[in-house]
């Protein structure tokens, strides 16, 4: 009881000291930086509509700031607008604008440096370099935020939501599209990307590189100049994410470069260049994924090993898998190819006889790229024919050693 009665009375004194603060152009604050500079440590600040040409804002307290009807903060083409060095902030409904440009001090409309617990929530953020750029951060939700850019080359523009040196984050819920990498991760660790939609970035929806043990669940990457690109990790899970249109000479729904001990289930990779390109990637189960109208489903270069690829569909793509060498290390079983040219004697619903998924154009292809215009024409049908009947160049030991005569419903998750 007396526990219980020390609580009630820590909590009624931390209000009574805690007040509210109202920002307004035609009121007695007319300046969020003022009304900052003023707060104490667990006040909240109320932002009413108007523009706001403050500067950059420093924060290193202790603050909940909500903007009403989406204020505007416009750094006029020459500021970061907030830079948080805290712990305990949230940042609530406002809109950030035309933040400074710069490549060494890497300008953003919210900066994390050493942060801690920042909830960045129902924000838009429009023609900023970087929208969100966080380093050194840890435990930080960053959900439900617009961000939008309007350039034409790289250079001009950073990344939507940019990572650095973080650890126990939430990324759920927010639209990105025209920056530089949608998302970009770095020694990042413990993380959840949900439920995002990045689409028409520059050049990656989502890069990350030496990320470990995170998960990247029901986001959508769709006409990026590519997919995904992850690189230099370990402990991934890829579940249930969309790589849709991700087209051109060098593009891929999904790069996966020296992954080990990884997860790639439940996705859908629809109309891509590549679907999955892998190189140097070992240990990763690609398991209940589907595989449509792409140029190639999976480029699967000799230099992996012990994958596993099962239960996935594969329909309507130029090449399902392409491979560059004759030496196979990786487990291929129980998929759908609508290639499949065997049959099912005993009706169990499993091919008689082994499907390989790998023709011999495409590793012509593989060798000479300029091949590929040769695509239709009688005489690759005819050697593809004669390669499947005597297999020569294409690895004979890379099949599928009981393919599945109809494809997967993948509407249901087990």
């Amino acid at each position: 009881m007396k526990l219980f009665v020390l609580i009630v009375l820590m909590f009624t004194t931390a209000a009574a000291y805690s007040t509210s603060i109202t920002v307004s152009k035609d009121g007695k604050i007319t300046s969020l930086k003022k009304a900052v500079e003023i707060a104490q440590s667990g006040d909240t600040i109320l932002v009413k509509p108007g523009v706001y040409q403050d500067g950059n804002i420093t924060i290193e307290k202790s603050l909940v700031i909500i903007g009403e009807d989406y204020p505007v903060l416009d750094g006029e083409g020459k500021y970061e607008l907030l830079t948080i060095h805290a712990t305990n902030v949230t940042i609530k409904g406002l809109r950030f604008i035309r933040t400074g440009i710069s490549s060494i001090q890497d300008l953003a409309g919210i900066k994390l440096l050493d942060a801690k617990n920042v909830n960045i929530v129902n924000n838009k953020f429009e023609d900023t370099f970087f929208a969100i750029h966080g380093s050194n951060s840890s435990y930080c939700h960053i959900e439900n935020n617009e961000i939008k850019a309007h350039v034409i080359a790289e250079y001009q523009v950073g990344n939507g939501i940019h990572m650095w040196k973080c650890n126990h984050l939430t990324i759920a819920n927010n639209q990105v599209t025209g920056h530089r990498d949608g998302i970009y991760f770095e020694f990042v660790t413990n993380t959840l990307i949900h439920n995002n939609h990045s689409e028409q970035n520059l050049r990656y929806g989502l890069h990350f590189m030496f990320s470990h043990n995170n998960e990247y669940r029901d986001n959508a990457f769709i006409n990026n100049g590519a997919g995904v690109a992850v690189m230099y990790t370990t402990g991934v899970k890829m579940i249930g994410n969309t790589f849709d249109h991700n087209w051109g000479s060098s593009a891929y729904g999904l790069l996966l470069k020296d992954i080990r001990d990884s997860e790639v289930r439940y996705n859908r990779f629809i109309g891509n260049s590549v679907g999955i390109f892998m190189e140097g990637s070992s240990r990763i189960q690609f398991t209940d994924n589907e595989f449509k109208q792409n140029g190639y489903a999976i480029r699967l270069q000799a230099s992996c090993d012990d994958n596993t690829i099962t239960r996935n569909n594969f329909s309507g793509n130029t090449f399902d898998i392409a491979t560059n060498g004759t030496l196979v290390l990786n487990k291929i079983i129980n998929n759908y190819w609508d290639k499949y040219e065997g049959y099912d004697m005993n009706k169990d619903r499993i091919g008689d006889i082994p499907h390989h998924p790998v023709s011999m154009y495409s590793m012509v292809v593989e060798q000479m790229p300029a091949a590929v215009l040769l695509w239709r024409s009688f005489l690759v049908m005819l050697l593809d024919k004669a390669e499947r009947a005597i297999p020569a160049l294409t690895p004979e030991n890379l099949k599928d050693e009981a393919p599945l005569m109809k494809p997967y419903d993948l509407n249901q998750r087990s």
